[in-house]
């Protein structure tokens, strides 16, 4: 699980220890990350374990990679967010944020894939977005476009890695209650009241709501399943 130490990351880590799964877990904050794993479930006698990783370099992935054991199961999550319009853009934050949000993932598949750290018929699961793909908004583009590149890889993936039988599939949330998502300066929470309306169900998701669809993609119950992406946006695309 990359991006572990916090909001869907960590959700996604959380409930696959507690459906039985051993977890390999990945972030950048140290204590954070610490704090994810001392609440990873043992109950079926696993031992997970916990890597410190910086993902936004290719020789930091390819650390990771040398590190991790076979895998049957890879949650993608790792991603920053940003809120800026167009005309304020500087190149240097446009490619913080696509290392970030594209790279990163594009680096960790291919290393993952060239390295026969996939088992046969493993499941590979990317954390999109809505973002990029239905909801268009002012100050989106940069994390918008970023994320709209990771279903398309998904997509390549699914088509490259089936030849060892390994599945590629995506989520698209839509807004999720995430410290990522709530540390911003921009917005109030009048604003972000205000957005909720824009979802049939009238409120953001929750990071376990994310998670749920997540495992269901790595599990045996969507063996039939790849190259699709499940949207978890709580109505918002439906309405739009």
């Amino acid at each position: 699980m990359t991006g572990a130490s916090s909001g869907i990351g960590r959700a996604t880590a959380i409930e696959c220890s507690k459906l039985g799964a051993t977890v390999v877990i990945t972030g950048r904050n140290e204590q954070r990350l610490n704090d994810t794993f001392n609440v990873l479930d043992k109950t079926f006698g696993q031992q997970h374990e916990s890597i410190i990783a910086d993902l936004s370099t290719e020789e930091g992935v390819a650390e990771l990679v040398s590190k991790v054991p076979q895998l049957d199961g890879v949650s993608s999550n790792a991603g920053v967010a940003m809120t800026q319009l167009i005309k304020y853009i500087k190149e240097d934050t446009l490619l913080d944020v696509w290392n970030s949000n594209t790279v990163s993932h594009v680096n960790l598949a291919k290393f993952l894939f060239k390295k026969k750290k996939l088992n046969q018929a493993a499941s590979y699961v990317f954390t999109a977005s809505i973002g990029g793909t239905t909801s268009f908004g002012p100050g989106n583009s940069v994390y918008g476009m970023s994320k709209a590149a990771i279903n398309s890889f998904m997509r390549f993936c699914a088509i490259e890695f089936a030849t060892k039988m390994i599945r590629c599939n995506s989520v698209s949330p839509g807004m999720i209650v995430t410290p990522m998502t709530q540390d911003s300066s921009t917005f109030t929470k009048e604003d972000y009241e205000k957005d909720a309306e824009k979802y049939l169900l009238k409120r953001y998701g929750r990071p376990e709501e994310v998670a749920n669809a997540i495992v269901f993609l790595l599990s045996d119950a969507s063996s039939f399943i790849t190259g699709e992406t499940i949207i978890v946006d709580g109505g918002f695309t439906a309405n739009h």
